[in-house]
């Protein structure tokens, strides 16, 4: 178990490390490199690499969290141990319901009276959804579990990588709509997450609601946004991001 080393993260180094997350949205449709069949063997690396994330280092630091939760609550309220993985259930289970509902709205040949696009309240929720995603992304580049400037760079870089992959998603799902205002919105929330971070401490509890929710959130858009199909998969880029960066992690550890 990964030993609890809250902190918060000096402005300029956390700051440095957000220009990249904001470039994954503002830049990632440009990269016409990505629009491939079968499936960009940089999207498949970007993919290895959050799968590492998520495994080698967000499940242990939920492990760590639920320890430090359950060892900060009194023994007469009914929080139990499983607190902070109930949230982080609620986390996945949203965004799994939110995929569903857009795909229940894809335009598909069998369905001619779909419409081109899911319908603007449809994109405005998911929207609004990764944009509360993308805030908790922001907060905690500052307040993190593991403070330090190589544990700040590896988030940084995992988390642009996932947001590549994210936005390509989104730009899919929504085309001119996400690439015209989308885009921006997420850039937004992004620095607006960072500025809450600047602004407000949280308790500790709180900021293990915070990374629980996000941890649950980002197991789920792993499966379903990086895990390419078994038509459109490239192994072996796969697995030299996810060893890559499973090895960095466990260095960093």
């Amino acid at each position: 178990m990964v030993a609890r080393r809250h902190g918060r993260m000096d402005t300029l180094p956390a700051l440095l490390a957000l220009l990249p997350l904001l470039a994954a949205h503002a830049f990632a449709g440009r990269l016409k490199a990505l629009d491939v069949r079968p499936r960009s063997r940089w999207l498949s690396a970007a993919g290895g690499v959050s799968v590492a994330y998520v495994f080698v280092h967000i499940l242990p630091e939920l492990a760590a969290v639920e320890a430090h939760l359950a060892d900060a609550t009194p023994d007469h309220l009914p929080v139990g141990e499983l607190a902070v993985y109930t949230v982080a259930l609620a986390g996945l289970t949203g965004f799994y319901g939110l995929e569903r509902l857009i795909i229940a709205h894809r335009p598909g040949p069998r369905d001619a009276d779909r419409p081109e696009a899911p319908p603007p309240g449809i994109f405005a929720l998911h929207l609004g959804s990764f944009a509360l995603y993308n805030v908790l992304i922001g907060y905690l580049l500052l307040h993190r579990e593991q403070p330090g400037l190589w544990s700040l760079a590896l988030y940084a870089a995992a988390m642009t990588l996932h947001l590549v992959v994210v936005d390509r998603g989104l730009a899919t799902h929504h085309g001119r709509a996400y690439r015209r205002t989308g885009r921006w919105v997420l850039v937004t929330a992004l620095a607006a997450g960072f500025g809450v971070g600047l602004a407000v401490d949280v308790s500790e509890a709180v900021l293990a609601a915070f990374f629980a929710l996000l941890a649950g959130a980002t197991i789920l858009n792993v499966m379903k946004e990086e895990l390419p199909d078994e038509q459109a998969s490239r192994f072996g880029p796969f697995l030299i991001g996810a060893a890559g960066f499973a090895a960095l992690l466990m260095a960093a550890a």
